[in-house]
């Protein structure tokens, strides 16, 4: 091309920095000159570069390849060192920049040279190789020989950066042998800036590349998935901190997972965030130049791809993970609803009603809504478990207790869904019927009865009037009267059998007409009947004071009994005996005796009106009217009674009455009204003995306590 091969040759003189040829006298002795700063300081040598061999002489001059000037002295072999780091500073030289460059020029850039331009080249000369280069030879080494020099010859071997190239500041400052061609460290070897002065320029920046949509749609994919890959191999790390931030921020919201689920807006800003970063991702992605491999490269469209199940499969796990805690909540109620259907056992079940309602609503709940669930498919056994637990009191023939449950097992559809009950509810009419009549029948002649036994009986014969239990009712109705009446006749007790009766005749009474009429009657005779078998029962046994009562009360409520006169005997006599024990050894008769009969004439000569009562073989009483102007008679411990002159006045003074009584002996009790002048309830018994073909009197009179 009209140039020299950059071979072993010394530059010629105009081509020295000083325009001299060079003195090897005085280059011994003399301080080197300063340097040109048109001329890049010669790098040395890196410290493996191979050192020529010293004992082998110098071509002699003229040879081809010979160097026109004298060789420099030789140089003892450099023993090779490692060194790192920047080359010692000169003073006012900044860091990193090369020795005679401006501040702020590139490294290894003369002024005025344009950036990657090389030292000594013409700005717009193909940057192709250095004068004396071989094409395809690599950038900054020489030929490896001269022509006609033997190859492997060190002696035409030229440094890098010498001659032209020197100038250009490209290589390693040699201050020993110059570098074999080929050897040393590409030229910009190492950071910008950082190295051997005049080491080179950094790279220049890089223009965006051409659109890459594919590239751009990997990354947005990869950031979609929630993991921030995206940004992770942009080097973007904030967006990969943010993407990371929000995915663990979901997950500490998420799990463990419940019932509820992700909030709506949690999910709606997550899903917002993973959108604003994809849509980055692409935008950043489009012309970026990922500083990975190509196979990496090449993978990330894929493993996008990949990587969008992570959050479609975390969705599914956690969808299924919520199912599951759904199932368990489920069931943690189905539980609940167990407990109460079980904490009501035993008790009465008005008090536990409303716990097996509260069960039973959410039974239906899980059945019908939740028909699918695993707790929704156990409702069915516990239904079947419901039934049979409030069924027990039937099954032990425990017929009162029973009613109650059943009536609300029959009654469950109306409040319960009917196809989850199916059958059940009819299975409870033959046990409803069989309990109501059995505590109904239970209750006849039971006073105390809870229910009673009309209520019983009456709601079988609405309830289930063709039922066998119906027909049933009215024969044990009449069994419990025949039975308790013959209980009347000859039981040891009648007044508790009376009791029976009467709560019997209550009942049959409110049972329908049409069906218990007949019974009704039967009951009521029979209540009579046993009223005075009660009375004197308890006369016999000396209980006049109750004796009284049933008898006065029998009067009252049979006047027209054929027994009246003879109740109210006996409540006479058991009033006169409950002064007079003596009086009340035997009934009075129902009949009176026949004969004669005596007569006696009772006067009143005292205060306030005044009841005899008397009882022997007649039994009876009277009521004398008060005596106007009679009063009490003193009377001390030292006045004989027999001495006080009573109803010795005229006749007419006195009110008067007149007994007819057969012979015998009589026990008279007198009870005084009370007056201004006396006590009311004051008594007096005395006893006489009527004996034929005499006529007696007997004077009523009070006496004072003085």
């Amino acid at each position: 091309m009209g140039e020299e091969p950059n071979d072993a040759r010394p530059e010629p003189a105009d081509r020295i920095p000083d325009g001299h040829a060079p003195n090897q006298d005085q280059d011994r002795h003399r301080s080197p000159a300063p340097p040109d700063p048109r001329v890049a300081p010669v790098p040395e040598a890196p410290p493996w570069a191979p050192v020529p061999p010293a004992d082998r002489a110098p071509e002699p001059p003229g040879s081809p390849g010979a160097p026109t000037t004298p060789p420099p002295p030789a140089q003892p072999p450099a023993t090779p060192t490692l060194a790192f780091g920047p080359p010692p500073q000169a003073p006012g030289q900044a860091s990193g920049q090369p020795s005679g460059q401006a501040p702020g020029q590139p490294p290894g850039q003369q002024p005025g040279q344009a950036s990657g331009q090389p030292s000594g080249q013409a700005p717009g000369q193909p940057f192709a190789h250095q004068p004396g280069q071989t094409p395809g030879q690599p950038f900054g080494q020489a030929a490896a020989h001269a022509p006609g020099q033997p190859p492997g010859d060190p002696s035409g071997a030229v440094p890098v950066g010498a001659g032209a190239a020197a100038a250009s500041g490209y290589g390693f400052p040699q201050p020993g042998p110059a570098t074999a061609p080929g050897y040393g460290p590409p030229p910009g070897y190492g950071p910008p800036g950082y190295g051997p002065p005049g080491y080179g320029p950094p790279p220049p920046a890089q223009p965006p590349g051409p659109a890459n949509p594919a590239q751009a749609a990997a990354i947005a994919l990869l950031n979609l998935s929630g993991l921030g890959l995206g940004y992770v191999l942009l080097r973007q790390w904030i967006g990969a901190a943010l993407c990371w931030l929000a995915t663990a921020a979901l997950l500490v919201v998420a799990l463990p997972a419940d019932v509820d689920g992700v909030p709506v807006g949690v999910l709606v800003g997550y899903g917002v965030l993973l959108l604003a970063a994809a849509a980055d991702g692409f935008r950043r992605g489009l012309r970026a130049t990922l500083r990975v491999g190509a196979a990496v490269r090449r993978l990330a469209l894929p493993l996008a791809l990949v990587l969008l199940a992570v959050p479609a499969g975390g969705s599914l796990a956690y969808g299924a993970a919520r199912e599951e805690a759904r199932e368990e909540a489920l069931l943690a109620r189905l539980t609940v609803a167990d407990e109460r259907v079980k904490s009501g056992q035993g008790l009465l079940f008005d008090r536990a009603e409303p716990l097996y309602r509260l069960a039973l609503a959410t039974y239906q709940e899980l059945g019908t809504k939740h028909a699918g669930s695993r707790a929704g498919k156990l409702v069915p056994a516990r239904l079947d478990a419901y039934y049979a637990q409030l069924s027990a009191p039937y099954d032990k023939k425990d017929f009162c207790k029973a009613v109650a449950p059943l009536k609300h097992l029959r009654g469950l559809p109306g409040t319960v869904d009917k196809d989850l009950l199916g059958t059940r509810p009819a299975k409870t009419d033959e046990p409803l019927a069989e309990s109501l009549y059995g505590c109904g029948t239970a209750a006849l002649g039971v006073q105390t009865a809870e229910p009673p036994a009309e209520k019983s009986l009456n709601e079988l014969l609405d309830t289930f009037p063709q039922s066998p239990q119906a027909t049933r009712v009215e024969p044990a109705v009449r069994e419990a009267i025949k039975t308790r009446s013959a209980a009347v006749d000859g039981g040891a007790v009648p007044c508790g059998t009376v009791v029976e009766l009467r709560a019997l005749r209550s009942s049959v009474d409110a049972l329908p007409d049409a069906t218990f009429a007949g019974a009704s009657r039967e009951t009521a005779a029979a209540v009579e009947k046993g009223d005075f078998a009660c009375g004197t029962s308890q006369f016999r046994s000396k209980e006049f004071g109750d004796a009284a009562t049933t008898m006065t009360q029998f009067a009252k409520d049979y006047p027209n009994s054929p027994k009246a006169a003879h109740a109210r005997s006996i409540a006479i006599a058991a009033e006169i005996a409950d002064e007079e024990p003596e009086a009340g050894k035997s009934l009075p008769p129902a009949k009176a005796p026949g004969g004669a009969r005596m007569v006696m004439v009772v006067s009143n000569d005292g205060p306030g009106s005044v009841e005899l009562l008397y009882t022997g073989p007649t039994t009876g009483k009277i009521t004398l009217n008060a005596c106007a102007t009679c009063t009490k008679y003193p009377s001390s411990v030292f006045l004989d009674p027999k001495k006080v002159k009573a109803c010795t006045g005229p006749a007419s003074k006195y009110p008067k009455a007149t007994l007819l009584l057969p012979a015998g002996n009589y026990h008279f009790l007198q009870k005084r009204a009370g007056t201004s002048t006396s006590t009311g309830g004051d008594t007096k018994i005395s006893k006489t003995k009527i004996e034929p073909n005499y006529s007696y009197t007997n004077c009523l009179y009070v006496t004072s306590g003085f």
